[in-house]
């Protein structure tokens, strides 16, 4: 008996998936666990995964924005009429959202949000996050290429039928710095360019839109003397070779201490109430091409520098590459946002719902600072907290930025 294909729902915040393209055409042979398309939803793209076996007898939109619950194809024996079977599921849509719209819509809530390994009702296609499965490579250079953040798609395989090793991500990791720089593009020199907006774009203007206007935003900038950070930092690395932590894991591990001691920061306005969150799950902003994507490290006052760092490089290496899963993005209590690598020495950030607060953090610069009445040159970086004052008060958040403060200006406090 033939089966409907339908656009799962796979978060919270989705409202229409959109297809890039099909991985089977119409005729093809379909198996359990075949791939059939590449769905692009509102945080990551993703694969169609069939649970059924039979032949794509039709698919319902080449390339596009197909709604949730929306026909996508029909899976079925050869020779079934396709056409009764679109108008037999397109009454059932009718009939369910005049009758039980209200069921629907929990059981359309309630469906996996992300790694689904059933389908959601009517639905036999599961979403998968997308790896690199038309690229050959072994499961060790899939690794590293993600820990190391490199692209598979760029790389040329030097293993048995071009499948990319181990050694092809060696060799792109040793590249010379030169092929990182930027690169010189020749635009047009008049005229205008317009780019439709992906899913994710749309779901970051959305987001933080409501972010900005409904929630009274105010701004507390303080400087950080980070030049015993930098001691110890050169002291961990040397301990822990060939890992390296970065000063954002530092700020990362001194914001998830602060936090504990400042729970009021690690809040959530949820309308009729405040929640105060004693977990500590913190958000690292991390730039991808049409925007920002915020992989969240759960726990994050339980782990070490070492544990954090290990972490980060692998949830940003893979968000670069569209490979997160939707359950790493979520949960954030904190969000902390750095672009001090690209020479920026101060900025305010939006507010990432469903947090209270957000930290902008600029970059380290020497800087002549007064001290003991002698002027020195120190290391010094400023921070901008970011508070819905709906939840968080002038006061609190100035208590919250001075312990982290005092963590990063006494790094063996975080080691203790």
């Amino acid at each position: 008996m033939a089966e409907v294909i339908r656009m799962p729902r796979l978060s919270d915040t989705m409202e229409e998936g959109v297809i890039i393209g099909w991985m089977k055409k119409e005729g093809d042979s379909v198996s359990p666990g075949d791939i059939l398309a590449e769905v692009e939803t509102d945080k990551a793209t993703m694969d169609l995964e069939s649970f059924n076996e039979g032949i794509l007898l039709h698919i319902a939109v080449a390339e596009g924005a197909v709604p949730v619950e929306g026909i996508i194809a029909i899976i079925g024996e050869k020779g079934e009429d396709v056409e009764a079977i679109l108008k037999e599921a397109q009454q059932s849509n009718g009939a369910m959202s005049e009758s039980n719209e209200e069921e629907a819509t929990t059981a359309a809530a309630s469906a996996p949000a992300a790694g689904a390994t059933a389908p959601a009702a009517s639905t036999q296609a599961s979403i998968t996050n997308t790896g690199d499965t038309r690229i050959k490579a072994s499961p060790l250079a899939k690794k590293m290429a993600a820990d190391a953040g490199i692209s598979l798609s760029g790389l040329t395989g030097s293993g048995e039928h071009g499948r990319i090793v181990k050694r092809d991500i060696e060799k792109a990791m040793e590249a010379p710095p030169a092929a990182t720089q930027p690169q010189v593009q020749n635009f047009p020199s008049s005229g205008y360019e317009d780019t439709m907006l992906s899913q994710m774009r749309k779901t970051i203007a959305r987001r933080l839109g409501e972010s900005k206007f409904s929630a009274p935003h105010f701004y507390l900038t303080m400087k950080i003397d980070m030049t015993e950070a930098i001691k110890s930092r050169k002291q961990i690395n040397a301990m822990i070779e060939p890992a390296k932590v970065s000063f954002n894991d530092m700020i990362v591990k001194a914001c998830a201490l602060a936090l504990k001691q400042h729970p009021a920061v690690n809040s959530s306005w949820l309308e009729d109430r405040i929640r105060t969150n004693y977990d500590v799950h913190i958000g690292v902003a991390v730039a991808v091409d049409e925007g920002l994507v915020v992989p969240v490290i759960d726990h994050t006052d339980k782990k070490s520098l070492r544990q954090i760092s290990d972490e980060v490089r692998d949830k940003a290496g893979r968000a670069r590459n569209r490979k997160l899963g939707l359950d790493e993005m979520q949960g954030n209590t904190f969000t902390i946002s750095n672009l001090g690598m690209f020479g920026i020495e101060e900025f305010t950030a939006i507010i990432n719902p469903p947090d209270a607060c957000i930290l902008a953090v600029g970059g380290i610069e020497k800087t002549p600072v007064v001290v003991n009445d002698n002027v020195e040159v120190r290391s010094i970086m400023k921070v901008t907290l970011s508070c819905d004052h709906r939840v968080v008060d002038g006061a609190t958040g100035a208590q919250f930025l001075n312990t982290v403060k005092q963590l990063l200006e006494a790094p063996v406090r975080m080691l203790a």
